[in-house]
């Protein structure tokens, strides 16, 4: 299939570029590289704002390669006196930030310097976009910097020429090419907008023309760059991935200014939310009312006020028999939305036919006052009501009117209009934002030490009792202990996970095992956790005995004076020296131990700002068309935050801004977005027809703080990428604002030297049994607190978010921790095979270096080591080039989303335990037994070879045991005399041509392979 695709860039202007001649001006042109080909503008002469309006084709050689590939713009001023050009500054746009003509807009990119000398100053405006439209031809080939010397006259006009012949719109990918090239209406007001752009003394370009397809260069005319000599990176780079699957780099302008390449060009004074588009909001805040009329026989009134705006129409809740109600509710009205030009406030009663109305208020939107963060909050006024004809009635109103931004401490608590739920009776508590705090866990140790005086009912020779610890949720039985008298001991220790504030009680029974059908309890004890001591190190813990009680009706020991009771013996504590795992360690938000006094000081700030979402994908059916509530997540640390629900909207705009402090680099900040079903109305299905109150999940961004530079404002659209059964679908993108600020550097780069999880981890660490079983009880308790809240953030969304059944096994993951691990060793392994390449002569120059190297490795052993350290410097200094230039994403390519069989994603959202068919289940377990025989043997490899290694010395061969006895001795004394000769002459012996090779084993390897293992003592 050819390969149509092209890069379109558009050089528009310069602005403010540094003056480089006598007179204080400069000669300025742009040069353009991208996959080895390069074109160039014409020149402007004495100009420090000149404007170019050009237009170029770039072929795209490898689509696949387009995200590795960088377009660079050196802009250089020319003297034609000296006949040389002098640099102005540079421009590097990655090709994750190249889009479609659609999305394509003139962005400012600051210029960069090209060393740390360079004086660069100004911008440059550029417009790069994708196309493969074939009638789109590439540009004319270079003009040679010889003619660039020439009179403007001679230089400009035959570029001129062509200078709008390549000026073409181009269109998507979606789109079919079509014959007639017209400009756009949209394009040429752009053309017209830009016109300041000139200078007055320079001339403004000719008209457009639309060009024939005769005036489009051929390839056969083209002349390029030589082909450059390739960089060899020593570095794996991930899967390539369709470009609609990637991050996409935008500049937006937010509250700061606009963000240009991670800076933020700043025009006003930044506020307090910076990282969002600022937009105005209509606020009404209801107070309360008095001496309202009497509308009823009965003299009451059920009051409500009804707030009018356009369309909209919102709703306080209403009193029952209350002539002075007291509301205190905040309405906000998006102001880019609002139509009408008067808003009505009116006071009702409510009734069980028609409400009565009892007056109203009036205001002018033109006289509303704007209210600006920090001021102080608007005091509301007491208004008079109205009839309908405009005269006074009894009764007033408290309200306050104003206009403000997201920033108002109002915005939060608000009801929004575009978040009004489509049937009212429902609650709004489930669309508006909350901040939640998480619950402070807690690792509870409990040792079980011995019981005394335990008495089973029935009389056996050999008693089994067991005890089993009960919080909450969580069981953890004991071993089975034996003995034939009424005490028993365990000496066992349990960790359970607490959640602060402690409401659950620790409950210890003891159990009588010997029954099959059941156990007996024998004695309870309910120990609180708020008696329970706290420790922050590996400290002595006192233990204490606890008498227990017989589970019956009525107790009758404890009326007694005297008493008797069995007792138990436990040590209790909560650890606050570890860090409770409620999610996994590579997607951990926090290492903070439990005990806020081990907190260290945070090292920095993160800030994110949720700004919107574009191409929601319809997650519901509502009055016969598909639409979608979306709300978002945002977890790190100690911090949920959720957004309000847009609802019936497939483009909603977020605009919120939060913030949090940072205690470690190596950190994630998880985003997600859910489709709101708690908004069930009677109209509302899903696919199947079918009423769900489940919210459904959309998509999940993950980004890694260690992987973003300080101060730099990262503004991305990340898709949202979901695996579902049927393979990986694009439910749309998000768009989001990134900002990590440093406080403390030396505190910033110390915390690389620390251990990455609390000391008592390592003093006194759990087993992998346990982590793994606490990370579940963890993650329970966190989804079932959030749950509680209001509004609830349900147990789905907690699960989805903390990733509770990332544990569960699935042949697609096996696959990609394998080829994970391959791809980690593929260096050495190329290292391998090229030393190998070198010892069989398969190129003798590269055999003759590697003798050279040994030689020189041999007699100065001393340079090993630096040799390593230097090469390693010198790769890592060449990969900066190429460093990243955006926050990792979803990789469906190294995740094989895209790839999988639909069995095993069948397998993998699959149910635990399982729901699947009988025969499915056994075509299953029959391909993971061929695949486990395969690790088999391979394990059984890899435990020979070890198990020969160990068979040197252990005189099971007592020939093969003496023989190389003899030779370490032989090897000692020889290595003692003479090390530099023997290691040379052993290199050489290696690397020795293939006419004195012979295609057997070698002595060693067949002396190895004699040696016994332990598989002939194998079952």
């Amino acid at each position: 299939m050819m390969n149509n695709l092209k890069l379109g860039v558009e050089v528009v202007s310069a602005h403010d570029l540094m003056p480089k001649d006598s007179e204080g001006a400069a000669n300025a042109y742009v040069e353009l590289h991208f996959d080895r080909q390069r074109f160039h503008t014409t020149v402007k002469d004495r100009d420090l704002n000149p404007y170019w309006n050009e237009s170029f084709y770039f072929n795209v050689s490898d689509p696949a390669s387009l995200p590795e590939m960088t377009l660079e713009a050196w802009v250089y001023h020319v003297d034609r006196v000296k006949n040389s050009k002098s640099f102005l500054g540079k421009v590097r746009i990655a090709g994750t930030s190249f889009v479609n003509i659609s999305d394509a807009t003139v962005l400012h990119y600051l210029l960069e310097k090209r060393g740390i000398f360079s004086r660069v100053k100004g911008e440059l405006g550029l417009k790069v976009f994708l196309t493969d439209d074939p009638t789109v031809r590439i540009s004319d080939p270079v003009t040679e910097f010889d003619n660039l010397m020439s009179t403007p006259s001679e230089a400009s006009n035959p570029i001129r020429e062509n200078q709008y012949t390549t000026n073409i719109p181009t269109r998507a990918f979606q789109h079919l090419p079509r014959d007639n090239h017209t400009f756009p209406q949209q394009y040429q007001q752009q053309m017209q907008q830009q016109q300041p752009y000139y200078t007055s003394g320079s001339m403004p370009p000719p008209p457009l023309e639309v060009p024939g397809p005769s005036q489009y260069p051929t390839g056969d005319n083209m002349r390029q760059e030589p082909p450059q000599p390739s960089i060899l990176r020593m570095f794996s780079s991930s899967g390539q991935q369709p470009i609609d699957y990637q991050l996409k780099e935008t500049s937006p302008t937010l509250g700061g200014g606009q963000v240009v390449g991670g800076r933020v060009i700043s025009r006003n004074k930044p506020g307090t939310y910076d990282l969002v588009e600022q937009m105005l909001y209509l606020f009404i805040r209801v107070v309360k009312a008095r001496d309202l009329p009497a509308m009823d026989v009965t003299d009451s009134l059920d009051t409500y006020v009804e707030v009018k705006l356009g369309n909209y129409e919102l709703k306080t809740r209403y009193f029952n028999e209350n002539s002075r109600p007291e509301w205190d509710e905040v309405f906000a009205f998006p102001r880019e939305r609002v139509q009408a030009s008067v808003l009505e406030v009116r006071v009702k009663d409510k009734d069980l036919l028609v409400d009565d109305f009892v007056g109203r208020v009036l205001f002018d939107l033109s006289e509303v006052p704007i209210r600006v963060s920090p001021d102080s909050p608007l005091a509301p006024e007491w208004y008079c009501l109205q009839d309908k004809d405009g005269d006074k009635k009894k009764g007033e109103v408290m309200l306050a009117v104003w206009i403000g931004t997201q920033a108002d401490e109002a915005f939060p608590s608000a009801h929004h209009a575009d978040s009004i739920p489509i049937d009212p009776s429902i609650a709004s508590t489930h669309i508006r934002g909350k901040v939640y705090p998480v619950p402070h866990l807690w690792y509870l140790r409990v040792g079980v030490l011995e019981a005394q005086d335990v008495l089973v009912s029935e009389k056996t020779k050999l008693r089994e009792v067991s005890v089993k610890l009960r919080l909450d949720n969580q069981i953890v039985p004991t071993r089975v202990a034996q003995s034939r008298n009424a005490n028993f001991q365990w000496n066992e220790e349990n960790v359970l996970v607490a959640a602060e504030p402690f409401e659950e009680d620790l409950i210890v029974t003891i159990e009588d095992r010997h029954r099959v059908s059941n156990d007996e309890i024998l004695g309870y004890v309910n120990i609180p956790l708020s008696q329970v001591q706290k420790r922050c190190d590996d400290s002595r813990v006192r233990p204490q005995w606890y008498s227990l009680r017989k589970q019956a009706l009525i107790d009758l020991d404890q009326f007694k004076d005297d008493k008797f009771s069995s007792r138990i013996h436990l040590t209790l504590s909560l650890d606050g020296g570890y860090h409770v795992l409620d999610e996994s360690t590579q997607y951990s938000s926090d290492f903070r131990p439990a005990m806020e006094q081990l907190w260290k000081p945070p090292i920095g700030v993160l800030e994110l700002g949720i700004l919107n979402i574009k191409g929601l994908y319809p997650m519901k059916t509502r009055d016969g068309h598909g639409t979608c509530d979306a709300y978002c997540v945002a977890k790190y640390g100690q911090k949920w935050v959720r957004t309000r629900t847009i609802v019936d909207n497939l483009g909603p705009r977020f605009n919120e801004q939060y913030t949090w402090d940072v205690h470690d680099h190596a950190t994630l900040l998880t985003v997600g977005v859910f489709d709101n079903c708690q908004l069930a109305e009677k109209s509302l299905t899903n696919s199947d027809g079918h009423g769900h109150h489940k919210d459904h999940i959309i998509g999940k961004v993950r980004i890694r703080l260690s992987t973003l530079e300080a101060g730099r404002v990262y503004t991305h659209t990340y898709p949202l990428l979901v695996l579902h059964g049927s393979g990986v679908k694009k439910m749309g993108e998000l768009h989001l604002a990134v900002r990590f600020t440093v406080t403390s550097l030396i505190n910033s780069l110390y915390v690389y030297t620390r251990p990455l999880l609390p000391k008592m981890h390592y003093l006194q660490p759990l087993s992998l049994i346990q982590l793994h079983r606490l990370h579940h009880f963890a993650a329970q308790i966190v989804a079932r607190r959030l749950s509680r809240a209001e509004p609830p953030l349900r147990k789905e969304v907690a699960e989805f978010m903390l990733d509770a059944n990332a544990h569960l096994f699935s042949m697609r993951k096996s696959k990609v921790n394998f080829f994970r691990l391959m791809t980690v060793l593929s260096g050495p392994i190329a290292v391998s095979r090229w030393l190998s390449e070198g010892f069989a002569w398969k190129n003798p120059v590269t055999t003759v270096l590697v003798h050279v190297l040994h030689v020189i490795l041999v007699c100065y052993p001393e340079l090993i080591l630096p040799t390593i350290f230097l090469y390693m410097f010198v790769i890592g200094l060449l990969n900066y080039r190429y460093r990243p230039r955006y926050p990792p994403h979803m990789n469906t390519k190294l995740s094989h989303a895209d790839s999988a069989h639909p069995d095993e994603l069948d397998e993998e959202f699959d149910t635990f335990p399982t729901s699947r068919g009988f025969e499915l289940i056994r075509m299953r377990y029959d391909r993971l037994r061929s695949v486990a025989g395969r690790i088999q043997t391979m394990l059984d490899d890899v435990a020979t070879h070890v198990e020969r290694i160990q068979s040197l010395l252990s005189w099971r061969d007592p020939r093969a045991t003496a023989m190389f006895l003899l030779f370490c001795i032989i090897a000692a004394i020889t290595l003692y005399a003479t090390p530099q000769v023997l290691a040379m002459l052993s290199g050489f012996y290696m690397m020795r041509h293939p006419r004195f090779r012979r295609r057997l084993p070698s002595v060693p390897m067949n002396f190895f392979r004699r040696l016994p293992a332990r598989t002939d003592s194998l079952l």
